[in-house]
């Protein structure tokens, strides 16, 4: 245990994985399901999934998508038409093949043997394949171009080692789908919503990112290229946050997504998908929460500002609870972030230390503590969660209402310069092998971050190379989209190359 007296135990120096789950815990932000590798996401952690998606879906509209839905069961035979597709996902795909249970002779639920499905139905595992299919009965003519939609739904794959929002069999996202007329358009809605989610990570989750392509290996099943955002934990490694998929014609010609062009000449459509998940709660976490709890972005805070009564009696506790009130209303007339400020007020039954705490391990971004000396003095006590738990400063009410979203903006402008440092801190390059080799070492729980280094893909599936990455427990995150022009050593092959690409351990 740690000398220091954290709210969380074990700290992250002691158990970085430990840690992790001791903050959803504290938070009460999800438990594990009655479901193997299913999760129960609960009412703090599930107002955070809201908020982000709140806002990404403006911004999804903005940029001229219609939101739609799909069923989450898919034919296996529109799985079979894309072979790469299939081949990506099968191990992971959960399949109903009955409708309906019946009681054997020992009283037990099972399938009935006479309601066997005529074809399997997939958990949509993602929904290429039925939106393929639905997109090639909407689309004629070029007059139809473009079709952008995006849904926000659950999927399934399959995992067997889980861990709560970083990888879980079932979980939460959005995903968008989009045909064009021409290939310079879907690529250009690619990178559009690459940058869309920049944009989500940088300037609403305070987490700092790294755009990315990913190498022919690590491309989404049925993709001509994927691009990604790439964020670091605090533990060095890395978290992919966001893709972004040209999808090319792959998809439109095994789906038949065609249209007559101006002149009557039938082409496929050029295809694309993109979206995030749940995981990003788990970015969050990972990102900017301490040893005293969860640290929140106040843009992505359920309650932005939690005002503390503290009270030695009930005639105190009476005038204290007036007071808060009062000051509720005040501040909830303010704007921050073109939203009106989101204030709560502890009214447990609980000490006021223990409310002190249930704040700071929430990772609400504001705490302002409110007793009869307080009022008296017109001076509350203010604590920011971006700085040290116990640290407070004396504000003015009228100070507080009036500079409650500067205060606000300082702390989100905190965490992302905080997390920015720190992945600059993380970040290196390496010229050789063996400069890969001692900067990683063998041990997983030595992890020191980012390493850039020449890559030649010629070597990327090459049996010794696997081999050699696996042993350290490295992947090829991406090849950052704002390299330079310069040429270098390939690391492995020792080829002249002009690719960068970016080595991390990772979740």
């Amino acid at each position: 245990m740690s000398s220091k007296k954290n709210a969380i135990a074990p700290t992250r120096s002691e158990n970085f994985s430990e840690w992790y789950q001791a903050v959803i815990k504290a938070a009460d932000l999800a438990e594990h399901s009655a479901v193997r590798g299913c999760m129960i996401i609960k009412p703090w952690g599930y107002a955070i999934w809201e908020l982000i998606q709140k806002n990404l879906d403006k911004m999804i509209k903005d940029t001229g998508h219609d939101n739609v839905y799909f069923p989450m069961l898919i034919p296996l035979s529109y799985l079979q038409k894309e072979a790469a597709h299939v081949d990506g996902f099968a191990k992971e795909c959960a399949v109903v093949t009955h409708y309906r249970l019946e009681t054997n002779d020992a009283g037990e639920l099972v399938p009935a043997p006479d309601a066997k499905l005529s074809e399997p139905y997939i958990i949509r595992p993602t929904s290429e394949t039925v939106i393929g299919t639905a997109m090639a009965s909407w689309i004629n003519s070029y007059k139809d171009l473009p079709v952008k939609i995006n849904q926000w739904a659950n999927v399934m794959r399959w995992e067997m080692r889980t861990r709560l929002f970083l990888r879980t069999s079932e979980f939460l996202w959005q995903e968008g789908h989009t045909a064009h007329a021409t290939e310079e358009e879907a690529m250009s809605e690619t990178r559009m919503m690459l940058d869309v989610y920049e944009t989500l990570a940088q300037d609403y989750l305070a987490i700092p990112v790294i755009k990315g392509e990913k190498t022919p290996s690590e491309r989404f099943p049925g993709a001509v290229n994927t691009y990604c955002i790439e964020a670091m934990m605090q533990d060095g490694k890395a978290l992919q946050a966001g893709t972004s998929h040209f999808l090319g014609q792959n998809f439109s010609s095994a789906y038949s997504i065609a249209f007559a062009d101006k002149n009557q000449q039938r082409s496929f459509a050029w295809t694309t998908s993109w979206g995030v998940s749940t995981r990003l709660i788990g970015a969050l976490i990972l990102t900017h929460s301490d040893d005293d709890g969860l640290v929140l972005p106040p843009v992505v805070a359920p309650v932005q500002v939690i005002l503390i009564p503290v009270a030695m009696n009930a005639d105190d506790l009476s005038s204290v609870m007036e007071y808060c009130e009062v000051l509720v209303k005040d501040l909830r007339a303010q704007k921050y972030h073109d939203d009106f400020v989101r204030v709560s007020i502890d009214k447990t039954d609980e000490r006021a230390g223990t409310k002190f705490w249930n704040a700071v391990k929430k990772g609400i971004p504001l705490r302002v503590e409110i007793g009869m000396r307080e009022i008296n003095a017109d001076l509350l006590s203010i604590s920011r969660r971006d700085n040290p738990a116990k640290e407070k400063k004396q504000m003015k009410r009228a100070d507080v209402v009036s500079d409650v979203a500067v205060l606000l903006n300082e702390i989100q402008d905190a965490l992302l310069k905080r997390a920015t440092a720190f992945k600059a801190q993380h970040t290196f390059h390496v010229n050789t092998l063996d400069e890969l080799e001692k900067a990683f070492g063998d041990d997983e729980a030595h992890c020191c971050g980012f390493a850039t280094a020449y890559f030649d893909f010629a070597v990327e599936n090459n049996p010794a190379t696997e081999e050699k990455l696996k042993k350290m427990k490295l992947t090829i995150r991406c090849m950052p989209l704002d390299r330079d022009a310069t040429t270098g050593h390939c690391i492995f092959s020792d080829n002249v190359v002009n690719t960068k690409v970016i080595f991390a351990r990772a979740y």
